[in-house]
Order: C-alpha cells, then structure tokens, then sequence
C-alpha cells in the first residue's frame, strides 16, 4: 500500500472512532432516517384527523384509501403529533381554518410538556411555521396546526433539555422548518435519542423543528421504497396529488 493509501486508511479510522465517541453524526446522508422535504407553496401540504362521518382515520393505510375514493394519491404521510385515548390530539388542532382542539399551555409530564413545547401551522397562502407554544398567535389565515413537544431545534440551537449520550433510545419523528420555507419532515428507522434526532434537523439547516412522536410513528413514503400503512394515531399530516 502505498502513503496516499495508508493516510486514507488511517483518515478512515480516525472518522470511525470520532463517530463512535460522539454519537451520530450524518452529514448529507438520510441513510438513518426516512425523510420528506416539501414545499407548501405549491404541493397539497394538509393535517387529517377524522372523516366525514366524524371518525377518526387512524391509520395511514386508512387515511390513503379514503383519499383514493375521492380521487386523490397519497404521495407521503406520518403521524402528526400526540393524542389522548380514543384518538382525540393532545393540544392544538386546527383543520381548515377551524380550532378543533384548543391550544394547551398548561403543565404536566411526559414529552409534550417539555417545555418549551410547539406548534406546526400552515397557513393560507402556503407558508409554512414552526414555533414555540407561548410565541404561537392564533389568526385567521392559519389553516392548519398540531401542537406537540418537546420544540427540538430554536433558533438553530438545541433545546437545552436534550442531553448528548442519553440512554433515552426510540424511533422518534419531527418536523422541521427550512431556510428556503420548505418543510423538512423525518423519522429515525432506528432507536435514537432526543439529542441526535434534534442535531439531525439542525444539520439539514432546520433553525426550529418540533418533536412529533415516538414509537409509534410511522411513515408513508413509496417513492423512497417506505411505506408503512398501519398505525393508531390522531392527527395524520399528508401530501396528496390528484
């Protein structure tokens, strides 16, 4: 082997051992995650949580086939965010312009209510946000919101709550917003902590990006070969194309 290539055995080496020290570390790669990027602006970008009939969908799979029945593709979906039993969303839910479920500012435990906590929303004109709970100001032009917690990424720092090295491992998934105003959304195919998940976004370029669920998240993604359909959610947040 010549010099060249024993340095680049021994960079490989070192970049192992930095990766292993540190915890996950991804670069540009999504290899660790099934991830979405879209642009509300000019994709059908919505948040689902009951039919017609005032039931609530569920599941992805059950999600899709009630679109196909109105003539509508399911392009991508996941989970969007926490609920109380008999599917019903913890915190705020706005569905087409309408509060279905009132904002929570209260105290408790359990993920939400790491605070600070936050809210996804969409509003009419296609622009997409993602805040903190005490800086979300309800308006008519928001179409569409989810409440959940705990915030991962303000202001392109980590929320301070979330440790490096943590032991606390789950499939997470999250939202977050990018700098070009596309929506960054991603789920761990693995166990992962809170910390590495958060940097994830953060990485991507995500300055705020919202924690959703844990280990009961699942993604639908055929494009990208993922295509989970089952699940027991409350809120459900779709791409669609006619």
């Amino acid at each position: 082997m010549n010099r060249s290539g024993r340095l680049a055995v021994a960079l490989l080496a070192v970049t192992l051992l930095a990766g292993g020290a540190f915890g996950l570390w991804y670069s540009n790669t999504d290899a660790p995650f099934v991830s979405y990027r879209v642009d509300p602006r000019h994709q059908r970008l919505q948040l689902y949580w009951r039919d017609e009939q005032n039931r609530p969908f569920r599941s992805l799979g059950q999600l899709k086939m009630w679109l196909q029945a109105r003539g509508q593709t399911l392009l991508f979906a996941t989970n969007g965010g926490m609920y109380h039993s008999g599917n019903v969303p913890v915190g705020l839910f706005i569905q087409g312009g309408k509060t279905l479920m009132p904002l929570d500012t209260t105290s408790g435990t359990g993920n939400f209510y790491l605070k600070p906590n936050g809210v996804f929303y969409l509003t009419a004109d296609g622009r997409a946000g993602v805040c903190r709970t005490q800086d979300f100001r309800p308006r008519k032009r928001v179409s569409y919101a989810t409440q959940s917690g705990p915030m991962l990424v303000m202001d392109g720092r980590i929320h301070p709550a979330l440790q490096p090295g943590s032991k606390n491992l789950n499939v997470r998934n999250g939202v977050g917003l990018l700098p070009d105003g596309r929506v960054l959304f991603a789920m761990s195919k693995q166990e992962i902590n809170f910390y590495d998940f958060a940097e994830y976004f953060r990485r991507q370029g995500c300055r705020n990006a919202l924690y959703l669920d844990g280990f009961v998240s699942r993604t639908y993604a055929p494009a990208q070969d993922w295509a989970q359909t089952d699940g027991d959610f409350g809120v459900i947040i779709g791409v669609t194309a006619k």
